[in-house]
């Protein structure tokens, strides 16, 4: 009998605690009975198993190269002289196709810049460079540069950059 008791005294303890949503300053929580519309505004509030489906918050990783990215444009500018071979703003990259100084040259350099972030400071890029040098049959080989160019192209583009920056201040005040 006591067992009983026991029983259902813990049933109806759990069905009591069931029964309303507290929170934590005692005041009733509202619950939505329309599943739908409270799927929509917990998605609404990036939640959910997909996140934020609709994109309508802006991720901490999103990058917009293309236009406001001063590095971007200061890379372009200061590279101008190399052949393009890929610029993808959006995943933050830009690679130059094979480049020689003469027309008949046996070696070339291309040069690969990653960017790593929005901010106008010297970890922002990575600038990655390879050299090929071929022989007179045609057999070349590839190999990393070594710090130097790439430091010298990454000093070059970060002046490149402060100066558009101090530039497009000047504007504004105008």
């Amino acid at each position: 009998m006591l067992k009983y008791k026991i029983i259902i005294f813990s049933f109806f303890l759990i069905l009591s605690n069931c029964s309303s949503k507290n929170d934590p300053n005692n005041e009733k929580v509202i619950i939505e009975a329309d599943p739908n519309k409270k799927a929509r505004e917990y998605a609404d509030k990036g939640g959910g198993i997909f996140g934020d489906i609709n994109n309508k918050k802006s991720a901490t990783t999103t990058y917009e190269f293309a236009s406001s990215n001063v590095l971007w444009r200061a890379t372009l500018k200061s590279l101008e002289f190399l052949p393009l071979l890929n610029a993808d703003y959006s995943g933050g990259i830009i690679i130059y196709d094979w480049y020689s100084d003469n027309l008949n040259s046996d070696s070339q350099i291309k040069i690969t810049v990653k960017f790593l972030s929005n901010d106008l400071r010297s970890d922002s890029i990575q600038i990655t460079g390879h050299k090929k040098n071929c022989d007179s049959n045609n057999r070349c080989i590839t190999v990393k540069l070594n710090n130097n160019l790439p430091e010298e192209i990454k000093e070059k583009i970060l002046f490149t950059a402060r100066a558009m920056k101090i530039e497009e201040a000047k504007n504004k005040k105008n």
